[in-house]
C-alpha cells in the first residue's frame, strides 16, 4: 500500500519507515503535520500513519484536514501516540481517525492493524469501481461484465453488491406508456358493450 508517516521523531519515523518498506509498501515521510499534510496534498495515500503531538499541526488537526479533504478514495487514518486512556481515544475517533495504537508501538500489532486498513481500503476500491463508468448498451442498458457478457443491470448489481431491488413505475413512464395502455384497455371494454346496455 502507499503509506504516509507523520512523525516528528526522526528515530521514530526512521524505524516505521523501515518496517513498512520490509513489509512492501510504498511509503512517503514527513516531519509535522504541516509536512504531512503537504504530502497529503499532492499524493494518494491508502494509510495515514500519523503522530498526535507534533509542532507546526497536530495529528488531530491533520487528521480533520484529511476528513474535510474532498477526495475519490479513502484513506485510513492511523493515530500513534503516547497519550493512553479513553479520552484520547475518543478524541482520535472524533477527529475521523480509524484506529488508534499506542507508542511505543508494537511491530506485530502494527502489521496487523495495517492488514485491516488494506481490507477496508480494498473494499472503499470496490464501491468506487461501482460507482465508476460501467460500459452500457444505449439502447436495451444491459451492463458488460469483465469477461464481455452483457447482463440487466439489477443482476450485475446484485452479483457485486448487497443490493436488493424492487420495481416501481416513474411518474413520465406513467404519461407516456401506462396511461396509453390504461386508456386503450378502456375504449376496448366501451367497444365491446353490448349496445343499449
Amino acid at each position: 500500500m502507499t503509506i504516509l508517516i507523520v512523525e516528528d521523531d526522526a528515530d521514530s519515523r526512521d524505524a516505521l519507515t523501515a518496517l513498512l518498506k520490509l513489509e512492501g509498501h510504498e511509503v512517503t515521510s514527513a516531519q509535522d503535520g504541516r509536512e504531512g499534510w503537504q504530502a497529503f496534498e499532492r499524493g494518494n495515500f491508502k494509510v495515514v500513519l500519523s503522530d498526535w503531538l507534533m509542532p507546526q499541526m497536530d495529528g488531530l488537526e491533520l487528521c480533520r484536514r484529511i476528513r474535510a479533504a474532498d477526495r475519490s478514495s479513502y484513506s485510513y487514518v492511523i493515530l500513534v501516540s503516547a497519550l493512553q486512556g479513553k479520552t484520547p481515544y475518543l478524541q482520535g475517533m472524533a477527529a475521523g481517525a480509524d484506529d488508534f495504537v499506542s507508542k511505543p508501538f508494537d511491530p506485530d500489532q502494527l502489521t496487523s492493524r495495517l492488514i485491516v486498513a488494506e481490507r477496508i481500503t480494498s473494499v472503499q476500491d470496490r464501491v468506487k469501481r461501482l460507482e465508476g463508468i460501467l460500459p452500457t448498451c444505449m439502447y436495451c442498458k444491459k451492463i458488460r461484465d469483465d469477461q464481455n457478457y452483457w447482463m440487466q443491470v439489477e443482476h450485475y448489481l446484485a452479483a457485486r453488491s448487497d443490493a436488493v431491488f424492487s420495481h416501481g413505475i416513474c411518474p413520465g413512464c406513467y404519461t407516456k406508456i401506462v396511461e396509453p395502455q390504461l386508456e386503450a384497455i378502456r375504449k376496448g371494454a366501451v367497444a365491446r358493450e353490448p349496445a343499449g346496455v
